[in-house]
């Protein structure tokens, strides 16, 4: 071919193929635009849960790409039900009703010693209640008896469980306890359980009763708890 030796045919020759090539590329690009990129295309079976890319979140469902689904949302908590049971309220810092643990002793005629100090710069903590000796001692609530103990300060005394178990009343300088009274024995509100004496470092002569109100956290440690001041209880 003589005529594609000459110098504007060869020019013209390499138009058309660059055009050419230029065509070709433009249709790919297209056809690519159109179908998104291979790269963007993520697969996993229903059974399999999707992994996140290291580079991004998963690619958005579209109708070109249905090989995909969209990632499971985590559930929601679900707000309280108010319909379910009321969770336990707190423990009350006051015991249930008492009466005056002395026979014949009016509310008028007590006397708060709660804050008075004692020997070895110790507080008082509980309550005195002056009486003759032998004057009965009653169990200001409903309880247990959990513990009969004799002791260098309190002399003989009574330890009382209230029926719910938080809180523990404690009877101290008896002359002696009622007859029958064991360990483990519930006393009624009003029962009498014990006398009114002077035993322990009350001093001789001193009759009286020294009661206390402590809060436990724990009914078998009823000796650790946080004393509650027994006069208001006792004047109501």
């Amino acid at each position: 071919m003589k005529w594609a030796r000459h110098p504007r045919a060869r020019t013209l020759l390499a138009s058309v193929a660059i055009f050419a090539a230029i065509a070709t590329l433009v249709a790919r690009l297209s056809r690519m635009s159109k179908n998104g990129r291979p790269n963007d295309v993520v697969t996993w079976s229903k059974t399999q849960p999707p992994v996140a890319s290291a580079t991004g979140p998963f690619p958005a469902q579209s109708q070109n790409n249905p090989t995909y689904a969209q990632p499971t949302p985590l559930p929601i908590a679900s707000p309280p039900d108010n319909t379910s049971p009321a969770a336990p309220s707190l423990p009350s810092t006051s015991p249930p009703s008492l009466i005056i643990p002395v026979a014949g002793v009016r509310p008028e005629q007590l006397r708060d010693t709660f804050s008075e100090s004692r020997a070895e710069g110790r507080i008082h903590d509980a309550i005195d209640i002056p009486a003759p000796r032998g004057t009965p001692v009653l169990a200001a609530a409903d309880g247990p008896i959990v513990k009969l103990f004799h002791s260098e300060r309190g002399g003989t005394t009574i330890y009382q469980l209230s029926v719910d178990g938080r809180f523990v009343y404690y009877y101290a300088h008896l002359d002696r306890y009622a007859e029958g009274l064991v360990e483990g024995r519930f006393a009624k509100q009003g029962e009498t359980i014990a006398y009114v004496g002077d035993s322990g470092n009350a001093g001789p002569g001193n009759y009286h009763l020294h009661f206390s109100i402590a809060e436990i956290s724990n009914p078998k440690d009823f000796w650790h708890g946080v004393n509650i001041n027994p006069y208001p209880l006792l004047r109501k």
